[in-house]
């Protein structure tokens, strides 16, 4: 079987690393490719060069202030000639962005199956994540394999006309992700020393609240308004906090311009991902917008808030260890205090397991391309 795995960001990388060992290991029966697009150029390449990913095709689409209908167009023309030399038989996609419905566009054009990990998650709201929620079921309709995390993605599947037998419910491959990295940190000296090097400002003395965000519909005023509840938090006096700014200007302008001066907060460039996980295990609570870190951050016991309406990850908000504060800043500061203050809410939002998964997805999703 001929597998071209396709991935454009950091968070597909890091989601489909497991995946890419797995259909290593299996050599005898898959000739594997990867093929990246660097929409995201810089923060694919974090991730792609700790772990040894080389590419087979690198395809180089990232522009300043190129458009998603571009940056589609780009992708299309850049993968059809990949698609023709390699011919494979499936192509791996992950998640929802533009990447990956480019890429299954592409291989649908061509006759080749798709196969969609981390197939089905909702958010109920077509324009939140936008475009992402659109993109994801897109990609849902023509999938032949469609790699659900978890029991409830499997159900908004069939919800929408999946077939069964199309479903394979595999756990999230971004805690096979995490399961690696942490065992890499604690088994390798050196490792663990780059680690802790690259976090020696921190205060000990101080509660670390950790903080990301990239998300679209909170460009402008949810942008501001978040880092309005920052600087409130910062004032307390007994918590610093680390705040790795996305490039893209619309994060990282008013972000430098309205918390630049505040001396505990820390804006740092995006860290490499295993300084990452290193600092989400050091956080004591976790603001950020992301679905990699709501999926986890269970897995470290970190509570999240989640500057967000809408998650298309709602088993973490219905086991406890995530609340949905949107971007009001009275929202995000009372609950932030809460966690500061209350430790018995605190006990409350870390307990569980974690619902995405048990770090085994990516030997599940090969098992079932072989069938």
């Amino acid at each position: 079987m001929r597998v071209l795995t396709v991935i454009g960001t950091r968070p597909e990388a890091i989601k489909m690393m497991p995946v890419l060992r797995a259909l290593k290991a299996r050599g005898d029966a898959i000739e594997s490719a990867l093929c990246v697009t660097a929409q995201h150029r810089e923060l694919l390449d974090q991730v792609l060069t700790p772990f040894a990913l080389v590419p087979d095709y690198d395809l180089d689409v990232m522009k300043p202030g190129q458009s998603l209908n571009a940056l589609m167009r780009t992708i299309l023309e850049r993968l059809d000639p990949v698609l023709e030399s390699f011919t494979p038989d499936v192509v791996l996609v992950h998640g929802d962005t533009t990447t990956t419905l480019a890429a299954a566009l592409a291989a649908f054009y061509r006759g080749a199956r798709v196969a969609h990990v981390e197939a089905g998650l909702r958010s109920g709201d077509l324009m939140r994540p936008w475009p992402e929620e659109m993109n994801r079921r897109c990609v849902d309709q023509f999938a032949s394999w469609l790699f659900a995390p978890t029991q409830n993605a499997r159900r908004n599947l069939l919800a929408a006309g999946v077939a069964d037998d199309q479903i394979v419910v595999t756990g999230n491959t971004a805690i096979d992700a995490l399961h690696v990295a942490v065992g890499e940190i604690e088994t390798r000296a050196e490792l663990r020393a780059a680690c802790e090097k690259e976090l020696a400002f921190l205060d000990p003395r101080k509660r670390l609240i950790l903080v990301t965000g990239h998300r679209r519909e909170s460009f402008g005023d949810g942008i501001e308004r978040i880092c309005a509840a920052l600087l409130r938090l910062a004032s307390r006096g007994d918590v610093e906090i680390v705040y790795p700014i996305h490039p893209n200007p619309n994060v990282r302008d008013p972000v430098r311009r309205l918390l630049g001066a505040q001396a505990e907060i820390h804006l740092v460039a995006p860290m490499d991902y295993l300084p990452f996980v290193a600092l989400m295990a050091r956080a004591h609570v976790i603001i950020t917008d992301s679905g990699g870190i709501q999926e986890e951050a269970p897995s470290l016991k970190k509570p999240l808030l989640v500057t967000r309406e809408r998650t298309e990850r709602p088993e973490i908000v219905e086991t406890g260890q995530a609340l949905l504060v949107g971007s009001d800043e009275a929202r995000i500061v009372a609950e932030a205090e809460r966690l500061l203050d209350d430790a018995a809410h605190y006990e409350a939002m870390t307990r569980g397991d974690n619902p995405f998964g048990d770090g085994r997805a990516a030997e599940r999703i090969v098992a079932a391309l072989l069938g």
